[in-house]
């Protein structure tokens, strides 16, 4: 693995290239994504794909890239023309990509803005609120966990996040009687840092979640564009949210092993099936199949 430093006027971005380039086996880097993941979260995914080019990155303003512009938002689009400079950089052409969460967000616009950027996509579980039925109530379901993180810190906030990310089917009356969650119940701590820059818990993502795929640029783009939802977490909100994205591109999602975090093997807390994982993930891109 060799490590890398774009600089740009806005940012300097951090990537990382396992393996070599020009790639051994003729195709396209497969880069991997997440937001607000930075490129640590993918090493259980990149060691399990060691025939392949795996390029991994650090979204502006976390992990090693820093900020230069200012702010303190995370936007898809600003994002994308990040991701866009990193594969440009690199100068082997258009990649293959597999893209997590808010990472998923970060590609599709990505594609609708660069189209001739990726292959493939594989966006896994984008948490996109606009494509929801129920979208009026799941906003009020996000700003109830930034106002949990406000009133009393990471703790009450992460609490209040699971409780909304685990929540089966429409957000109804019956989840906003809930009382709110005891941190000590998920394993938080209670006391109060007095930090309130988590870029999951505040609303300086929601420009993520709020995000507007543009179906028809999408649906134009010579793209082979997969929507992937993981078995654990179909009726989830980000499970929820992936099956309605790919219905508006006209395409069932295709079905992954575990929940939304199916590739790790457990560093972070939550472990999946990365094996499972990575034998799906394979199999999809080496679909040759039609969109």
């Amino acid at each position: 693995m060799t490590t890398h430093l774009l600089e740009t006027p806005e940012a300097d971005l951090a990537y990382d290239i396992h393996g070599p380039l020009p790639t051994a086996d003729g195709r396209p880097p497969l880069l991997m994504i997440g937001q607000p993941m930075d490129a640590g979260g993918f090493g259980a995914l990149a060691s399990r794909f060691p025939e392949r080019t795996v390029i991994t990155y650090d979204p502006r303003g976390l992990g090693r890239s820093t900020r230069k512009d200012g702010r303190a938002d995370h936007v898809p689009g600003v994002q994308a023309a990040d991701v866009r400079a990193v594969i440009d950089a690199l100068g082997a052409g258009p990649v293959e990509m597999f893209a997590s969460s808010g990472g998923a967000v970060t590609a599709l616009a990505l594609v609708a803005a660069y189209p001739d950027a990726v292959t493939t996509l594989v966006a896994h579980e984008p948490p996109l609120i606009a494509v929801l039925p129920d979208a009026r109530a799941a906003e009020r379901a996000r700003a109830g966990v930034r106002d949990a993180y406000e009133a009393k810190g990471w703790g009450a906030g992460m609490a209040a996040f699971i409780m909304m990310t685990s929540w089966q089917g429409e957000f109804t009356d019956g989840y906003f009687a809930q009382p709110a969650p005891d941190p000590a119940a998920f394993g938080m701590p209670a006391e109060d840092d007095g930090s309130r820059d988590d870029p999951l818990l505040s609303d300086r993502s929601w420009a993520v979640s709020g995000y507007r795929p543009d179906v028809d640029a999408l649906t134009a783009a010579p793209t082979r564009i997969v929507i992937a939802v993981g078995e654990e977490s179909r009726d989830t909100f980000t499970g929820r949210t992936s099956v309605a994205a790919a219905k508006l591109l006209g395409r069932p999602a295709t079905v992954f092993p575990s929940h939304h975090g199916g590739f790790l093997d457990g560093e972070f807390g939550y472990a999946g099936q990365p094996d499972a994982f990575a034998h799906k993930l394979r199999e999809v891109l080496d679909d040759a199949g039609g969109r």
